[in-house]
């Protein structure tokens, strides 16, 4: 999937289904995923939900192409963590972020 400018954006929610423990012997492997998602353009910002109780990735894309990519996600593939992934069409912007619209 390569993202395209004029696509919609998702917020992708993952919640850890696994002990911390668990979840970090597949932190390397997620992250790996991670740069490959913003190297190829597709995500925009991530992190971790507070409490650590997961992540939040916002990307681009139709949410049909966002799940089969998080379906390849190693936190997903291992049972570490569910995703859920919400579709929309951002309206507004702070200015720094405007560029995200187009």
């Amino acid at each position: 999937m390569v993202a395209r400018p004029d696509a919609p954006l998702c917020m992708i929610l993952l919640r850890y289904r696994a002990p911390l423990d668990q979840v970090d012997a597949h932190m390397k492997a997620h992250v790996a995923w991670l740069e490959k998602g913003y190297a190829e353009g597709i995500f925009i910002v991530s992190g971790r939900r507070a409490p650590r109780t997961g992540g939040v990735i916002l990307s681009r894309g139709h949410q049909r192409d966002v799940e089969a990519l998080v379906a390849t996600d190693p936190f997903v593939m291992s049972g570490m963590a569910e995703a859920e992934v919400i579709e929309f069409g951002a309206s507004m912007a702070a200015d720094r972020f405007a560029a995200l619209l187009i």
